[in-house]
């Protein structure tokens, strides 16, 4: 896999108690979102993506098509899952029945078994996991199997960002970040 400078996606971090998952759009108790803190990037493969069909099917991502399929569409939803995991057969219905619901939107899939260097590569340590990228800005992760309700609401909150904000707080995290750096390595 390339290395992170040469992935082109890019996220919004977030500090977290139990996770130290490098992105993350926060749901406050309100059911509001924000985006949060410094900028990381995640190593990426590169190959072809598919094409929707009425019959919505995830893609099945592999470190070999995850960055084309990402940057090739606009808005995709990611579930980091592996066969053996209760929650994650509990919630493949929920993501499924969600993907029917909105095909303008690429639902995808990273089975972490057979896929264990792209899921390093984000650092999933729980699963299911569900990431959203939006034009190339990973802006919500979270594990945990999502009741049909909350995921309805993630997808309409990744929906309604202005994704002119959410770039203008990357490009200020990642100068904070090489500032801090700089200022770090002269002393």
């Amino acid at each position: 896999m390339p290395s992170e400078k040469a992935c082109s996606l890019q996220c919004l971090s977030r500090p977290h108690a139990d996770s130290s998952s490098p992105i993350s759009l926060l749901i406050t108790a309100t059911g509001r979102g924000r985006a949060n803190s410094a900028t990381a990037s995640a190593g990426c493969g590169r190959a072809s993506s598919r094409s929707r069909s009425s019959s919505t099917i995830a893609v099945e991502l592999t470190k070999e098509n995850f960055d084309q399929v990402v940057s090739d569409n606009d808005f995709v939803l990611i579930d980091f899952w592996a066969s053996w995991c209760g929650p994650c057969r509990q919630f493949a219905p929920v993501y499924d029945s969600a993907s029917e619901r909105h095909p303008d939107l690429v639902f995808a899939k990273v089975d972490t078994e057979a896929q264990q260097e792209l899921a390093a590569a984000f650092d999933i340590r729980s699963i299911p996991t569900l990431m959203i990228v939006r034009d190339n800005v990973a802006v919500f992760a979270q594990p945990g199997a999502l009741p049909e309700a909350a995921l309805e609401d993630v997808i309409g909150q990744a929906r309604n960002l202005d994704m002119d904000e959410v770039r203008q707080s990357v490009e200020e995290q990642k100068r904070a970040a090489e500032a801090g750096q700089s200022q770090s390595e002269a002393e």
